[in-house]
């Protein structure tokens, strides 16, 4: 029997939506599943750290509701096993324990989140948007600032970890005798072993800082060099998540796992630097006109959002400051020129706000359970 035979025999694919009660399946689906599985896990989900409120509060926070009203009516479920993603820690410093979040929760003092009010928050926003006929891209602006408002408010640094954190607090208050697992990876990069080493498909989280350094399209970032770089290989994700599964089948019971590295293999920001450097000198990427090597520059580190933002307004603000003054007088004859680097200084501007919880992070994981 050929590869593929095998996973044909073994898996039988369905199309369905965590965003919808019952994943938008029939009938007749629904009732096979519910007879059939034993072990359920859910790893749907959207990481884009700006996500707009309503698509990330769809897919991560009821999402995880439907997941876990549809395994409490599975017949021979042994478990649930969740995905989520250490940082919904928020900003914390110092051990960081593996604790669930209790409904209603916030990571501010003197704030409290109610779930239901957000959701409602979301629709109100989206009946206003459409009575105003406020156009697609004015909508998604709207919906990404909403978003990160609502997580600052309660002490979260973006979008995606705020709900995932309402995730896990519906998982936790609405499982009932259901047993639950919940794993709370890092910074999940490339494979280690399994099935190619250093294999990685699409570009998320740090990969997208390593790739705007080899098409030096990012010659300098907001980090401490001596900071904790936590992050986890994705097959030793999948390992945990496969011992978890054998661990925890048919208890009644909720438990935490964090799989993370801060504290068991703690690699400072430092080695990425370096390493990453000479990697680029020895094997320099072929981004120069018509694809010969590039030679790249060091990068540039700033540890204080201060000397980070002196730096930014002498190099890039004011000069581009001066160039739209000159176009204004010059009748619009640099507004390509002007147009395209504002878009790269914005871009630059948003990959370090959305990075800085993490390149400045302060926490260290414990991880009791998974030793």
């Amino acid at each position: 029997m050929g590869f593929y035979d095998f996973i044909d025999e073994k898996i039988c694919p369905l199309a369905g939506d965590i965003m919808h009660e019952n994943f938008g399946l029939d009938t007749a689906n629904l009732r096979e599943l519910s007879k059939d599985i034993d072990i359920m896990v859910n790893i749907a989900a959207t990481t884009n750290f700006s996500e707009r409120y309503d698509v990330a509060f769809d897919a991560n926070v009821l999402g995880a509701k439907h997941v876990c009203a549809f395994a409490r009516k599975c017949m021979k479920l042994k478990m649930l096993l969740h995905v989520s993603t250490a940082y919904v820690a928020g900003e914390q410093e110092g051990l960081i324990p593996e604790k669930p979040f209790l409904i209603g929760e916030t990571l501010k003092e003197g704030t409290h989140l109610d779930i239901e009010s957000e959701l409602n928050l979301i629709r109100e926003t989206r009946r206003e948007l459409k009575a105003n006929c406020s156009s697609e891209k004015a909508e998604r602006r709207t919906m990404k600032e909403l978003g990160l408002k609502r997580a600052r408010q309660f002490g979260w640094p973006n979008t995606y970890v705020f709900t995932k954190a309402m995730g896990e607090m519906l998982l936790g208050h609405l499982r009932g005798e259901l047993p639950v697992v919940i794993l709370r990876p890092s910074i999940i990069t490339s494979i280690l072993k399994e099935p190619l080493p250093g294999w990685m498909e699409g570009i998320r989280t740090i990969d997208a800082v390593v790739i705007g350094y080899a098409k030096q399209t990012l010659p300098f970032f907001l980090v401490d060099l001596s900071l904790i770089m936590d992050v986890i290989p994705g097959d030793m994700v999948v390992n945990a998540m496969m011992v978890a599964m054998a661990a925890h089948s048919e208890e009644r019971a909720q438990t935490i796992y964090h799989v993370t590295s801060s504290l068991r293999n703690p690699a400072p920001y430092a080695i990425l630097a370096d390493t990453g450097h000479r990697y680029f000198y020895d094997n320099p990427p072929r981004t120069g006109r018509n694809g010969e090597p590039a030679r790249l520059n060091k990068m540039r580190f700033f540890s204080t959002v201060a000397r980070l933002s002196l730096y930014m307004a002498v190099r890039y603000r004011l000069p581009l400051e001066m160039l739209r003054l000159v176009n204004i007088a010059l009748c619009g004859v640099f507004s390509r020129r002007y147009d395209d680097l504002s878009r790269k200084y914005r871009f630059i501007v948003q990959l370090i706000e959305l990075y800085t919880p993490y390149s400045l992070f302060k926490g260290w994981y414990v991880r009791v359970k998974m030793e």
